[in-house]
């Protein structure tokens, strides 16, 4: 059974050093995905998409760089997408998620540890489950290479990349709910 990623409540953020000394943050605004699982319930299969130009940190001219050909090139690369390769259960509701990642036609295998929600039918009769993750990464591995070294010798913009994920997930409704 495939549920849905439920885009209004799904964040990508993702926290980044500017000069050694502050932390810039941002999202994904734009993400769709599915999320397979088992007969008991357990995620098989994750397949998710998010926008490179639905980038935001708050401040437009940054945006606007991010998206440009000195990283995203959103405009050439206009997806990220990360598609798990397997999926180990850690007992209760942990997991680990390997997966491959592809920022700019880069693929690159990375490891998450996420922590499911219990599944709860909502006001309206959807069933849903959430999860959380959190990682790390280097954004040069991926060939976002760009940035300048300061005077002092701190990087402009810092190469590894926190990020941490909020999923929503809604199972599909059963035919015979459709048909009422």
């Amino acid at each position: 059974m495939q549920w849905n990623l439920d885009p209004s409540h799904t964040t990508v953020a993702f926290a980044v050093k500017h000069m050694g000394i502050f932390t810039v943050r941002g999202q994904f605004k734009k993400i769709s995905g599915l999320v397979e699982v088992d007969e008991q319930g357990r995620p098989v299969k994750i397949d998710v998409a998010i926008e490179a130009s639905s980038i935001e940190t708050g401040e437009p001219q940054r945006d606007a760089h991010l998206r440009s050909p000195d990283f995203l090139d959103a405009e050439k690369y206009p997806q990220l997408r990360f598609t798990s390769t397997q999926i180990e259960s850690l007992g209760g509701n942990r997991y680990r998620v390997e997966g491959e990642l592809t920022i700019r036609d880069v693929t690159k295998p990375v490891t998450l540890e996420a922590e499911l929600t219990p599944v709860v039918k909502d006001p309206w009769g959807l069933t849903r489950v959430g999860a959380s993750a959190e990682g790390r990464l280097n954004r040069k591995d991926w060939g976002l290479t760009w940035n300048q070294v300061l005077e002092l010798g701190a990087l402009l913009v810092g190469e590894e990349v926190k990020f941490s994920i909020e999923v929503e997930a809604v199972a599909p409704v059963p035919a015979q709910a459709q048909a009422s």
